[in-house]
This record gives C-alpha cells, structure tokens and sequence, in this order.
C-alpha cells in the first residue's frame, strides 16, 4: 500500500513540474532555396538572405534547422503541405504567391529589378563563315547550279548546228557558252556576247526569262540574305526593350518570376533548373538570352569575369523579396517590426554592402 501511494505520488509530483515549466522550444523547419549572393552553399549556408534570418531568429531566440531546397517553387509547395515553416532566400512577393493559403509574406528586406543576360562575344571567324556551310545555303547554290548547267545543255544542243560561233560543237566549250549566256541573264546583265538565232533557242531563253524572274530570284535573295548577316558585326538578335524578346529564345529557372515576364512578352521559353543551367544554354548558343533577378546575374558576372557574357539595358520589373512563413506561427509579427529595424539602423544595408562590396559601390540591381 505504501508502495502504491509513493508512485502515485510521485507521478502527480511529475505533472506538476511539466506543466509548470515551459514546454521545450519547438524547432522551426526552415526551408533554403535561391541563388548567390542571396544563398551560397558550400559546406553550410551563408549569404544574404541566410545573415538576415540569423540576425532575425537570434532577436526571437528561435531554435531552428536548415533545409536545403531544389527551388524556391518546390520549396512553396512543401510549406503548403505543412513539410515547412519558414522559407528564406531571394523569393519575390508576388500576388499569385500571396493568394496561396498557409503563405504569408514578411515585411520585404530587399528591391531588385529583373533582367536579361546576354552574350558579349563578338563574331568569330568562323561564326562568319559557318552561314555557308549550312544546308540552306548550300542546297540553294546546288540548286542553282543545277538549272544553269540544265539550260545550258539544251541552248548547245539547240544551237550547236546553226550557231557554231557562239555555241562551239565541242561540249563542254559550248555547254560553258550556254551557262554563261544563262548566268547574264539571270543577272539581268546581259553582255549580249551570247544570243540564240534559233526558235527553239529563243524559246529556251524566254523560258529561263520568266523562270528567273518567278523562282531563281528567291533563290539568289536567300544567298545574299545569308551574305549578308555573315559579313555583319551585329547579332542576329538584338535587345533594346522587353518587346523585344518576342518570339526570341529565352532560358528560364522553372516557377521563377523570370518565367512570369517572359511568358508575358512572348519568348520561346527552355525551362531550367537552376540559373546555372539557364546560363549554360546561352554560352552553347542554344538561346539568346536568360531572364532572371539582376543581383544574381551580376554576381555570377563577378565570379566569371572571362566569359563573354553581359546584361542587356532591358529591364522588366522590380520586385519585393521577402521570406516565407506558416500564418499560424506567433512570432511572424516581431519578425516584421525586426526587419523595419533593421533597415532603419542600418543592419540590412550592412549585409547587403558585406556580400555586394564587389560591384564597386555601384548599385546592381538594388533600388532601395
């Protein structure tokens, strides 16, 4: 019996402690997701994004445990799914992201424009004269080729008897007069040096008249167009405004709101996962450009100074950054009044000049 009342005892005496002290701090599931400067991974996080929630969590003695993510897209997915409670990282306020349930948006921490990278290399040698090596072009000179050596097989043989002057019995020396009495007149020409006296002659070059005129004229267009850009110093593609990237070949990251302003100017998009991989569809030529928050382009500029690439002047918007957290989670209000503090006692600035210090205390990208 008195064993009986000592446990009994003691277990009331064990809920009391428990429920007088307080209840252990619940560690927060923070997800991680963006590009550098705004999040660098190495063998831990660090970056732009990363310092300001570690100065933020620290304010509010938060316990929490970084979890890397493979997009800020997926990584909205799983806080929706409950899978997370925080995410931070370079991730645009959008109205589409606000209209999400179990999403609500912090006070914004930094203003960036959305820009397009674009190849700075000029022309190569061979550049130039890759246009001829092409089956288009090639195609075309054969074709042509072909009809002149066809008329002037049949001009020889219908003047080889009676204008043996102009047109030699011998084959190739009168096949050879024909083609170029075939050449001046698609030239429009016409040394006069050959002329056919026979009806059947006459009838051939009125002929290949009319042909010239209907078809071989847009055969010789299409040589010189390729003539042309391949003697040119300017890229096929040039960017001056955002309408200029219709129909132009544009690499995306996938759910970015790169993606969004792209879609909406009408570019051919190739989907990606990663800006990196986005930047390697244009150095192998394979798009004309890459749309995407300018800080991130211009601190992989800084970081690949050999590579002939560079931002274009067009510029599509400037959006809010802000971090990600669950509405239910008590402390998203202290966190919204740390950050309006510290952008007015400096902090923020001081991050952001820490990790932009290489632009030479030019802006890029930033407009607050």
């Amino acid at each position: 019996m008195l064993n009986r009342l000592s446990l009994l005892t003691f277990i009331t005496i064990t809920c009391i402690i428990n429920t007088l002290l307080p209840a252990q701090a619940e560690k927060l599931r923070v997800g991680v997701a963006g590009s550098p400067p705004f999040v660098i991974q190495d063998n831990f996080f660090q970056g732009i994004s990363v310092e300001i929630w570690q100065e933020l969590a620290l304010s509010e003695e938060l316990e929490y445990e970084f979890i890397p993510q493979d997009s800020v897209a997926s990584s909205i997915d799983s806080i929706t799914k409950g899978e997370l409670d925080v995410i931070i990282g370079p991730i645009s306020i959008t109205s589409d992201r606000l209209e999400l349930e179990k999403v609500t948006f912090t006070q914004p921490y930094f203003l960036a424009n959305i820009g397009l990278l674009i190849t700075a290399e000029r022309p190569t040698v061979w550049s130039r004269i890759r246009p001829f090596f092409g089956l288009a072009f090639i195609s075309s000179v054969c074709l042509l080729i072909v009809l002149l050596f066809i008329v002037g097989n049949l001009l020889w043989l219908a003047e080889r008897r009676q204008n043996t002057e102009q047109f030699p019995k011998d084959y190739w020396h009168g096949v050879g007069n024909g083609m170029w009495f075939a050449v001046v007149t698609l030239t429009t020409v016409g040394y006069g040096d050959r002329t056919p006296i026979t009806k059947a002659g006459r009838i051939i070059a009125g002929v290949w008249m009319v042909v010239t005129m209907v078809t071989v004229s847009s055969l010789t267009a299409g040589i010189a167009t390729t003539l042309t850009l391949s003697l040119s110093n300017q890229r096929v593609v040039e960017f001056s405004s955002p309408e200029d990237i219709k129909d132009a070949r544009i690499s995306v990251v996938k759910g970015s709101t790169g993606e969004r302003w792209a879609e909406f100017y009408g570019a051919r998009i190739s989907q990606t996962e990663s800006l990196i991989d986005a930047i390697n569809l244009l150095k192998s030529d394979e798009v004309d450009g890459v749309v995407f928050d300018v800080p991130a382009l211009q601190y992989y500029l800084h970081n690949h100074p050999k590579e002939r690439l560079k931002l274009s002047p067009v510029y599509f918007a400037s959006e809010a950054y802000g971090f990600i957290i669950s509405p239910d989670r008590p402390f998203l209000n202290n966190i919204n009044i740390k950050i309006l503090e510290m952008k007015e006692n400096g902090k923020i600035k001081e991050i952001k000049s820490k990790w932009l210090s290489y632009s030479k205390r030019k802006r890029i990208g930033s407009i607050d």
